[in-house]
């Protein structure tokens, strides 16, 4: 009886180890899945280095409201992000107590991301929209739709070769 509850105990804990093992390769799966997303990819670097509102990203990204809201809801779900709210305006940063995975993932991406080209000119759009939030003195929806408005023209005139 003895041996082959010792039998039992190690088949079960083997199976348990197997679950827990196949729950934590599932877990990253999904993670990696959730990042395989440029937008996804842009908006967690842009939350690396400060704090944003839905207003701010959509200024800088040029995407719609629904999109960012989308977004960032579903990297917040993943245990990246943490929201604040300030009257009707939601702010979004990284999470200070992320899980260890998820914290490795930003540090590798970080590092591989530093030197992207589009990641560069995200942040040199957030320096833009920054210095227009300044001259407007509002953190609003329509101030960053005037700001799309100006970035629109801005790369029309560009691309006209003005």
């Amino acid at each position: 009886m003895h041996r082959n509850s010792s039998v039992f105990f190690k088949n079960t804990l083997t199976c348990h180890i197997n679950i827990w093992l196949y729950e934590k390769m599932t877990n990253l799966a999904k993670v990696m899945k959730l990042l395989s997303d440029a937008t996804r990819l842009r908006v967690l670097m842009l939350l690396t280095k400060r704090e944003l509102c839905v207003c701010q990203i959509m200024g800088v990204l040029g995407i719609s409201q629904p999109l960012v809201s989308r977004n960032l809801h579903l990297l917040q779900e993943a245990g990246f992000l943490r929201e604040r709210k300030e009257g009707k305006l939601v702010f979004y940063s990284l999470k200070k107590d992320m899980k260890p995975v998820n914290r490795s993932i930003v540090r590798l991406l970080k590092g591989h991301l530093k030197s992207d080209s589009i990641l560069a000119g995200d942040l040199k759009s957030l320096g833009e929209c920054e210095e227009f939030q300044k001259k407007t003195g509002k953190c609003d929806m329509k101030t960053f739709s005037d700001f799309m408005k100006k970035k629109r023209r801005k790369i029309a005139r560009e691309m006209a070769g003005e």
